[in-house]
């Protein structure tokens, strides 16, 4: 062992280090051969912790935490009575709204949502009419539409072009059942019909207010475009109220939407964003290089004519002059009635109608109504539209190359 300290020391004097001093780790050697080292471990004491104190001091952060929030809270209260907050005017708007329960046009459902609402309320619609060639050859021809469940109980609501004339009428439903259809009656002047299947507990279109629509809404329109592609739904907006569009001679005021549609969506559903229906569907205006224009005809309008013709067959307060016309613009049907002269005609008149009563004939062409020059059916429904039951009609006609004054005391229209 003196000689391993020695090394040390010398180590220690050559590198120029202080010399350890190892003696204070050295212990005295035990002369017994099976004596234990006597180590003692010694660790330093933790300080104790007061509990209660602890839990004192906790709960009074607590309690100032709830005192503060509470604070805090009744202050922003009483500020908001004392100072109120202005809103944007759209917010205040919203909330009007909501209260007044106005109609803003928002959409409340999806389109997916609505659909499948409002799908098994439009039917397919087929028809066979019996139609004569130049060389007066009889071939029968079928026809396309769409209509929509007006009522339970069977009856449904479509265009009057879509069924005018038809021999046969069917209707396929959602389900895919077909069913013979009769005809309850119909209307020119708004290109309304109603026909009726048997069949009962159908789901029915729900109907809109088609007077509290804006522009700028959802529009949905359900139908059968080309006769072929029953249950095809497109979208679009309300492009336009009230437009006044001439169709086949008749004035109307009809919505305008730009959602598509096409021959077969006539008689169809639009619906709005609450599933409701807001019009039937009956024409489009298309042309190159411009993107089609959809019309339908206003719910209100529709339910209103649909209902009188379930109820009466026909439209009530409407007046008749009691004869069938007839116009002719061309070289084809001049010869065909043999007429030499262009103008609006009388086909045919009704026995025991007023004019009847009134001495009209067959053949005569309408000159003047009320003053008024005539040159084709438009012009002469212009004026009646503006008569009462019971007015006079003031007639100026050309019968065999002279001229005759006729008055004619109009009766309500009953019939198609």
């Amino acid at each position: 062992m003196d000689e391993q300290n020695n090394q040390y020391n010398n180590f220690n004097q050559e590198n120029d280090e202080p010399r350890t001093d190892f003696s204070m780790f050295r212990r005295e050697e035990n002369t017994s051969d099976y004596a234990t080292p006597d180590y003692t471990v010694y660790y330093e004491a933790e300080p104790k912790k007061d509990k209660k104190k602890t839990v004192r001091v906790i709960a009074l952060i607590l309690v100032c935490a709830i005192l503060s929030t509470l604070c805090g809270f009744g202050g922003s209260l009483l500020a908001d009575k004392l100072f109120p907050e202005e809103h944007s005017p759209t917010d205040t708007v919203i909330k009007q709204s909501v209260d007044n329960n106005k109609n803003t046009g928002a959409d409340k459902y999806s389109i997916s949502d609505i659909v499948a609402e409002c799908e098994t309320t439009v039917v397919e619609i087929t028809t066979e009419t019996v139609q004569t060639n130049l060389f007066m050859q009889q071939y029968v021809s079928e026809g396309a539409g769409s209509g929509v469940i007006f009522s339970s109980n069977g009856y449904i609501i479509t265009n009057n072009h879509v069924i005018a004339n038809s021999s046969s009428i069917k209707v396929r439903l959602k389900d895919g059942s077909e069913h013979s259809a009769k005809l309850i009656g119909t209307d020119v002047e708004t290109d309304i019909a109603v026909i009726k299947i048997d069949k009962t507990n159908l789901h029915s279109a729900v109907l809109g207010n088609s007077d509290k629509l804006v522009v700028g809404e959802l529009a949905i329109a359900i139908g059968n475009p080309l006769g072929t592609l029953g249950g095809t739904v497109t979208d679009g907006i309300i492009s336009a109220l009230d437009r006044e569009i001439n169709i086949d001679g008749e004035n109307m005021r009809l919505l305008q939407t730009n959602a598509a549609v096409n021959p077969g969506n006539s008689g169809g559903g639009l619906f709005n964003s609450d599933g409701e229906l807001i019009g039937i569907v009956n024409a489009k205006t298309s042309s190159s290089g411009i993107e089609g224009l959809g019309f339908a005809i206003p719910i209100n309008t529709a339910s209103k004519v649909a209902t009188e013709l379930i109820e009466y067959g026909y439209v009530k307060g409407r007046v008749t002059l009691g004869a069938e016309l007839v116009e002719i613009n061309n070289m084809i049907d001049a010869f065909r009635y043999g007429v030499g002269e262009s103008g609006l005609y009388i086909s045919q008149i009704y026995t025991n109608s007023d004019a009847y009563k009134s001495g009209l004939k067959p053949g005569d062409r309408i000159i003047s109504a009320n003053g008024k020059t005539i040159s084709s059916e438009a012009d002469l429904e212009a004026i009646l539209d503006k008569c009462n039951v019971g007015d006079v009609l003031n007639l100026v006609v050309s019968r065999n190359g002279s001229e005759q004054n006729i008055k004619v005391t109009l009766s309500e229209k009953t019939s198609a």
